[in-house]
């Protein structure tokens, strides 16, 4: 909870005042509803992150990186000679 509140630097006074505003504004019969609301978002937005996460790790893991191409020397055509069919004696 800590972590959470020094990244938004907020004090127990802004949180309790926003928590009264909130109170004010949706009622506190709303709150309840509000709350799981928020919490099942949490939550399948962790799922979801989480499910990203294992498909690139299954992703990395099965598919190693293609080894590079290997060079072929290469080969020069043989120099052209002459027909070789039958021949006549002369």
């Amino acid at each position: 909870m800590n972590s959470t509140l020094l990244a938004f630097s907020l004090g127990w006074g802004e949180i309790v005042l926003i928590l009264v505003v909130v109170l004010l504004l949706f009622g506190a019969k709303k709150l309840p509803e509000l709350a799981k609301g928020l919490g099942q978002g949490i939550k399948e937005f962790k799922k979801a992150t989480r499910d990203v996460q294992d498909d690139l790790q299954r992703a990395i893991e099965d598919d190693p990186a293609p080894a590079p191409p290997r060079r072929v020397a290469e080969t020069k055509p043989a120099p052209e000679s002459a027909p070789t069919g039958p021949t006549t004696p002369a």
